[in-house]
């Protein structure tokens, strides 16, 4: 007996933790799971054809906010090909509202709820013909009858008995590998479904090192873990940065969400004396108003966040990633302005504006009509309107959002996006302002390259300020230089063409020098190929200027290359 387990992942570099662990949990059965992982942007005929050919006994599907529409056009078309085939479901999108997702779905068996390891595995048993299915915990099913079954809440996983589901890495080949080390949350943010379970449980510490050194060994790129709060536990987070630090191969990153007002002093001590880029922290602010976070029962103070992640800073070798939400009860026009001010003002290496998303099973989804929260009816149940923000002002910070990700996140203009914050009055003023820009300008909707982003933002630039057009126009092609050497000019760069003869001998003179000093050729290279793998750029000014963009030795944390004044 053959069961599929299906994936359809948000992008191809995602993996579904979820079914491998199902997978690797199956116990005598797991020779005869499969799994099948597919993205949103497959075409529905595809999979459906791929999943035929496959002939599953059973098929059970992992459903999330970002494809269960997708899911539900191939239940309507799965069980015409397969008749015989019996159809589950599981994940967090289907574990609230059971009972109508049956009802809505009358090819499906059941739903697996909860925490799916050892019910699947109970399940799989069942299909061999052991025991009652009503005995297995975790299931709403409709019987022989057409009515449906709760057979009760599954128990917690002892973490430690879960596989480690990782054996093979040729399939995860250039995609994020997700690591779990816990489960829960202490915390009860109202809009987060992790506050359910407020009873943290760890993967013990020598299983967990055993597991990290596996990946070290095969230098995966990224190691994604997906605790709730990695640094709830002081004692085990001192000693997993250790390990890492200990262990690090020069190559793999770690990710990790963390609340940063728990972090004490050794903690930041050991952050900062990391490999630069070994590790990248997720900061979840949501807001730095108090009567927001007091609705949506977040006791973090924000000046005491910003301390951390000043001090985190000044390793110059952490990646913090910072997150707003937008939406939120209390939250108006003017107090989601001043926590994006607020947040800005830390300069961190992504800064992300979400948007509140009003999930089965959470208090806010339960609260929305206290709040007067208007969500889409489909998933991914996203804000439309509060008492405090209308559509129109969800409308406009979506705008806002763009530009932020465009000019800032993507740090491929970083020098003119600082120069531009010097003609307003607040940060948020300057995304407002370019939003406006795009919209007037008709630029939204559009697939725009590099270049043609960096040509509208000078475009934006001189319509504030024309004034200073040579000092916007140099941080411009400093940007452009400073993460890749361009083969395409823009216009408005000083003509070199005249300066070949003279560029070209610098590079001799400078590969000479190395030869000289250290007996070898500059990196290992002539002047020929140092001039490939570099870029030499003169800035014309008051004075003219001479940069080398240095492609070989990049910043871990920015990407740009490697930038030397040449006197």
């Amino acid at each position: 007996m053959k069961t599929l387990l299906i994936a359809i992942n948000a992008k191809y570099i995602h993996s579904n933790l979820a079914v491998y662990s199902l997978k690797a949990s199956a116990g005598s059965w797991k020779d005869e799971v499969e799994i099948a992982e597919y993205t949103i942007n497959h075409l529905r005929e595809d999979i459906l054809a791929d999943i035929y050919r496959r002939k599953p006994d059973v098929a059970a599907f992992s459903c999330y906010i970002w494809n269960m529409e997708y899911v539900q056009s191939l239940l309507k078309d799965l069980k015409k090909i397969l008749p015989d085939t019996e159809i589950w479901l599981g994940g967090p999108e289907v574990s609230y509202d059971c009972e109508e997702v049956l009802e809505r779905e009358p090819n499906v068996r059941g739903v697996m709820t909860g925490e799916g390891e050892t019910t699947f595995r109970e399940l799989q048993s069942w299909y061999h013909g052991e025991g009652r299915l009503s005995d297995i915990r975790g299931l709403v099913y409709r019987d022989e009858e057409g009515k449906f079954c709760h057979t009760g809440i599954r128990e917690y996983e002892k973490l430690d008995d879960l596989p480690f589901v990782y054996e093979d890495m040729t399939k995860f080949q250039n995609r994020i590998i997700y690591y779990e080390s816990s489960r829960g949350c202490p915390f009860s943010c109202s809009y987060c479904l992790s506050s359910i379970d407020k009873r943290v449980r760890f993967r013990s510490l020598p299983l967990v090192k055993k597991e990290l050194a596996f990946f070290l060994e095969h230098r995966v790129p990224q190691v994604k873990f997906v605790d709730r709060t990695f640094n709830v536990n002081h004692a085990r987070t001192k000693e997993l940065l250790r390990f890492l630090k200990e262990q690090d191969n020069g190559v793999t990153n770690f990710h990790f969400e963390i609340s940063a007002d728990l972090l004490d002093e050794e903690e930041i001590d050991l952050l900062n004396g990391l490999r630069p880029g070994l590790v990248q922290l997720e900061i979840g602010v949501q807001s730095t108003d108090g009567a927001v976070l007091g609705a949506i029962h977040r006791t973090a103070d924000f000046e005491i966040i910003a301390d951390k992640v000043r001090k985190i800073q000044k390793g110059r070798n952490v990646h913090q990633h910072l997150d707003l939400i937008a939406g939120l009860p209390y939250g108006t026009p003017e107090e989601f302005r001043s926590s994006f001010n607020d947040v800005y003002r830390l300069r961190p290496q992504q800064f992300q504006l979400g948007f509140l998303k009003v999930l089965k099973g959470s208090e806010m989804g339960q609260r929305a009509g206290e709040f007067g929260v208007v969500r889409t009816e489909r998933p991914p149940y996203e804000v439309l309107s509060t008492k405090w923000l209308s559509y129109g002002d969800v409308l406009k910070i979506k705008g806002i959002e763009e530009m932020v990700e465009v000019y800032y996140n993507s740090w491929q203009f970083a020098r003119t996006v600082e120069l531009l914050t010097e003609e307003f009055e607040d940060f948020f003023g300057l995304y407002e302002a370019l939003a406006d820009f795009y919209e007037k300008q008709n630029y939204n909707g559009r697939s725009h390259s590099r270049m043609e982003r960096l040509l509208i933002l000078r475009e934006f630039a001189l319509s504030i300020n024309r004034d200073r057009k040579v000092s916007f126009e140099q941080a411009l092609l400093m940007d452009l230089y400073a993460r890749e050497k361009s083969k395409s000019r823009p216009a408005f760069a000083p003509d070199l063409s005249g300066k070949k003869n003279e560029i070209y001998e610098f590079y001799k003179k400078e590969a000479e020098a190395h030869r000289y000093l250290t007996g070898e050729t500059y990196e290992g290279m002539n002047a020929r190929q140092l001039l490939n793998q570099t870029h030499l750029e003169i800035l014309s000014g008051e004075k003219e200027e001479w940069y080398l963009f240095d492609y070989q030795k990049r910043d871990p944390l920015t990407g740009d290359a490697r930038i030397v004044q040449i006197y």
